[in-house]
């Protein structure tokens, strides 16, 4: 629950992110969550994690802020991404990185 007791997972009741969910996911990631990348918030959208097309959920859980460039590139180069500590980490695909490090963007967050 967020401070104003709204549910921050909705599911599968709707594949668009309601504000209340974006506006969290926005205050975590603070911008686009895609290593090295430095494009705000505002410029950025709403990815699910685990695909809606497969089955995903709508929430802050399966959720991660990315540019439109990266958006896009996370589905046609297939990374692979998930929360660590409620930090996003990006898997490149093995013709990228055949070891697989996962990274992540220290550029919103240094810690």
């Amino acid at each position: 629950m967020g401070s104003q007791g709204r549910i921050l997972d909705i599911g599968r009741t709707s594949r668009v992110f309601p504000p209340h969910i974006r506006k969290a996911i926005t205050a975590r990631d603070r911008g686009c969550a895609f290593p090295q990348c430095t494009i705000p918030a505002p410029w950025c959208e709403a990815h699910h994690i685990n695909y809606w097309s497969r089955g995903g959920s709508t929430g802050t859980g399966n959720g991660a802020l990315l540019c439109p460039h990266h958006h896009g590139l996370i589905h046609k180069e297939q990374w692979t991404v998930q929360l660590r500590g409620g930090v996003p980490w990006f898997t490149p695909p093995p013709h990228l990185d055949p070891r697989r490090v996962p990274r992540r963007n220290r550029y919103f967050r240094l810690e």
